[in-house]
C-alpha cells in the first residue's frame, strides 16, 4: 500500500487560479471554485501524477469517496440544491479534480453541465473570504 498523501504533490496552477483552498482533508485539498452562480467545491487528491482514479491505490480511493460523500451531504443541506453533480473530467486538467457542484433546475447552466456554461462570476473578495470561512466551520 501506498501512502495516503505524497511529498511531491504540487496543485496544477488553473486549478489554483480558479479555485481557493477550504482545508486539506485526509486526502485531498478541499477548494471552492470562484464562481458565485453554483455552489461548487473540487477535491485534489494530494497524490503526485494522479490523472485517473486507477491511478489512486485502494485506501486512498475509499478515502476520496469518504471525501466526495461528506462534501456531497454538506452541499445538499444548502438552500436551492435539489441535485448533486459529480464529475472528473480531466480533458484539459489532467490532474486528478474531482468536482461537486449544487444545482437546482433554476440556475443558469440548467439541465446542462457547468463547465462552459458562461463565463464564471468571480466572488467579492469579501463574500469569497466569508464562504471559505463557513466552509471551514462546517468541516471541523
Amino acid at each position: 500500500m501506498t501512502e495516503a498523501v505524497t511529498s511531491d504533490f504540487e496543485l496544477d496552477s488553473r486549478l489554483a487560479t480558479d479555485s481557493v483552498l477550504i482545508a486539506d482533508g485526509p486526502l485531498s485539498q478541499i477548494r471552492l471554485m470562484n464562481d458565485d452562480r453554483f455552489p461548487w467545491v473540487v477535491l485534489v487528491p494530494r497524490v503526485a501524477g494522479a490523472s485517473e482514479w486507477i491511478d489512486l491505490d485502494g485506501a486512498q480511493q475509499r478515502l476520496l469517496l469518504a471525501e466526495i460523500n461528506q462534501i456531497s451531504q454538506h452541499l445538499k443541506q444548502k438552500p436551492n440544491v435539489t441535485k448533486i453533480n459529480i464529475g472528473a473530467l480531466g480533458n484539459i486538467v489532467r490532474q486528478l479534480h474531482v468536482h461537486l457542484v449544487g444545482r437546482n433546475e433554476n440556475d443558469p447552466a440548467w439541465p446542462g453541465p457547468v463547465w462552459g456554461s458562461g463565463k464564471a462570476q468571480r466572488f467579492d473578495p469579501d463574500v469569497l473570504a466569508e464562504r471559505v470561512e463557513i466552509w471551514r466551520q462546517r468541516l471541523r
